[in-house]
């Protein structure tokens, strides 16, 4: 039997993607992980055979994936953030590229003093961890209420040599019960409502925790949670920066201004001119 080059694998993987409804692109990422090889060395072996071994896998994984929707990241173990590679696990939210841009935005808001941050709901601690990377005069604090997705969260920030303190616990509610106030706090909460799950790809909906995608009261339930918090989370003249639905932000807005009458609360469009983020400060309480 004639061995599979590496393009042939590539075309007929593309193709049976692409015929089942699945985004063809899928299968040079998986390719790239079993070879082990970068984008650069991936089309340069193109006319190379494909290791036996690296094909079963490979093969296993793209009919996986066409049959059930399970996503690249959880075939692959990692996703990418902020250009670095996350463990991710079906214990965590898949982070989106909207997050690095609330991720970002905090990195512009911080003060180049010492300063304090908190994540509240950090899954994989992708926001902590690279906040805690990207500004080493922070000290960053992270919250989670599930112990499985915060064993992810210490492994990642472990990997990576950052100084994260988790806490296990809903919302703020662990830091109000350590007493701590932060300068900034980040959050990307669960923001879905409850009735638009079929609305959801199953790729999502079947894989990702249903704790970390879904709130009660049309979405808002986890946002109300945090402005109730907020008085007592964030030092005067902090900060709030919220990654919303793009359906919530004048909503948030509201909430936020109607606790802080006194502070600038403002949309954040996102890189694809949704109103993807919310910012509030200096918080100034009335």
């Amino acid at each position: 039997m004639a061995e599979s080059k590496l393009h042939e694998v590539l075309r007929r993987a593309s193709l049976f993607l692409d015929d089942n409804r699945r985004e063809p692109k899928v299968a040079e990422l998986l390719l790239e992980h079993y070879l082990d090889v970068d984008r650069t060395a991936f089309f340069a072996m193109m006319r190379d055979p494909v290791p036996e071994d690296v094909l079963q896998r490979f093969w296993s994984a793209v009919e996986a994936h066409a049959q059930t929707g399970v996503p690249l990241e959880h075939l692959t173990g990692y996703a990418p953030f902020y250009g670095r590679d996350f463990r991710v696990t079906g214990d965590t939210l898949i982070p989106r590229p909207e997050t690095e841009e609330l991720t970002q935005l905090a990195v512009q808001t911080a003060s180049p003093e010492p300063f304090t941050i908190a994540d509240i709901g950090t899954g994989s601690g992708s926001i902590a961890v690279t906040l805690a990377l990207e500004l080493p005069q922070a000290a960053v604090y992270a919250t989670d209420l599930s112990t499985k997705a915060l064993e992810v969260a210490r492994y990642n920030a472990a990997q990576m040599e950052a100084d994260v303190t988790f806490f296990e616990g809903d919302y703020g509610k662990p830091l109000l019960e350590q007493g701590l106030q932060v300068d900034m706090l980040v959050s990307n909460p669960p923001y879905i409502a409850l009735d638009e799950k079929s609305t959801l790809s199953d790729t999502v909906k079947n894989f990702d925790p249903e704790e970390a995608l879904f709130a009660g009261d049309d979405g808002l339930a986890g946002y109300r949670t945090i402005v109730n918090q907020l008085p007592r989370l964030v030092k005067p003249h902090g900060y709030c920066l919220l990654e919303v639905g793009s359906q919530q932000a004048q909503t948030v807005q509201c909430l936020l201004q109607g606790a802080f009458p006194e502070s600038h609360v403002a949309i954040v469009q996102d890189i694809s001119q949704k109103d993807r983020m919310v910012k509030a400060g200096p918080l100034i309480d009335s």
